[in-house]
């Protein structure tokens, strides 16, 4: 599986372990985060991870900043993404299962590595259900599109 990774300033180590874990796992890892602790904006990185995952360049994503918030925020705001921030393993799975989520946000400075492991094991590992959930997921869809009309963006 191709998984993009993105990060700000304060996941720079955060980003270096998940990446070698990903890529233990047997993964290719696009790493388009910062890779040094100067300050940076999270909003173009996830921004650029969010792009390559609704191209197809990436099967999905992981976006690490201090909380995970700011970082999803900004990916949400392109079209087709559904990012969703995970403090543990139960939503990561759930947020696959139901919401198909196509990245995955966490925060260095509230997960640790080996909590942040476990949450990518679940998302990883989840599958999507379907069904009604299908029809949830396009419920959303539909207000993506009211908001965006033709444009390719949500801002």
């Amino acid at each position: 599986m191709k998984i993009v990774i993105a990060n700000d300033h304060a996941a720079v180590d955060m980003k270096m372990e998940i990446m070698t874990y990903l890529q233990e796992l047997g993964h290719e890892v696009l790493n388009i985060g910062t890779d040094t602790a100067d300050r940076c904006n999270y909003p173009e990185y996830g921004e650029k991870a969010a792009r390559l995952v609704v191209s197809g360049e990436a099967d999905c994503g992981v976006l690490i900043c201090g909380t995970g918030v700011g970082i999803s925020i900004a990916a949400n705001k392109v079209k087709g993404i559904r990012a969703a921030v995970c403090s543990e393993p139960t939503t990561a799975r759930l947020v696959k299962e139901h919401n198909n989520a196509n990245m995955i946000a966490f925060g260095a400075r509230i997960v640790g590595p080996e909590a942040a492991k476990a949450i990518i094991d679940a998302y990883l590992n989840a599958e999507f259900q379907g069904g009604r959930h299908a029809e949830r997921v396009a419920l959303i869809g539909a207000i993506e599109e009211r908001e965006c009309g033709a444009d390719d963006r949500a801002v």
